[in-house]
């Protein structure tokens, strides 16, 4: 079977794209969105996150926690903001390797925003068999890709929520 390394997702949100690409460039927030992130520990004192930042991810799925280590790869206020995965560990992301890179990319369509998640895997150097035996068990019988269909799904469901709520009041 071969093996899928991107998968995305999109829904429109009725902000501009500038807002959308405000919310989605601070890490932090995404732990309010996503199904899996709890947050991030970043430097940055208003929490937004600019082209080479690093920051730590804080993840669970199920009872399994897990930490990461995230380098901001692109910072196009209103346009795209992509970081890349590179290290991972249970309490400090100790282990080295490329791992996944998430983007986002933001279009405007009429007054609103349409926002577009992207998930690449980068364990390139993996067999696939190898990396289809991993998927499966620590995602209850799904790959990657599969897995993160849902959880793009879910994120963008989310975010669209919290930011016309937000932006009605």
């Amino acid at each position: 079977m071969a093996r899928t390394f991107t998968v995305s997702g999109s829904i429109v949100i009725d902000v501009s794209p500038d807002a959308a690409y405000l919310a989605v460039s601070r890490p932090g927030d995404m732990g309010r969105w996503s199904p899996e992130n709890l947050g991030v520990t970043t430097d940055s004192t208003d929490g937004s996150a600019a082209l080479g930042a690093t920051f730590v991810g804080r993840n669970r799925r199920g009872a399994f926690k897990w930490v990461t280590r995230c380098t901001v790869t692109a910072a196009e206020p209103g346009r795209r903001f992509a970081f890349r995965v590179h290290a991972i560990g249970l309490s400090r992301p100790r282990l080295p390797g490329p791992i996944a890179t998430w983007e986002y990319r933001f279009e405007p369509v009429g007054d609103s925003t349409r926002v577009t998640e992207t998930w690449t895997d980068d364990r390139r150097a993996w067999p696939a068999f190898a990396a289809n035996a991993f998927d499966r068990l620590v995602t209850s019988g799904k790959t990657f890709a599969e897995f993160q269909v849902r959880n793009i799904e879910t994120t963008l469901r989310n975010l669209k929520r919290e930011l016309e709520q937000a932006h009605t009041l």
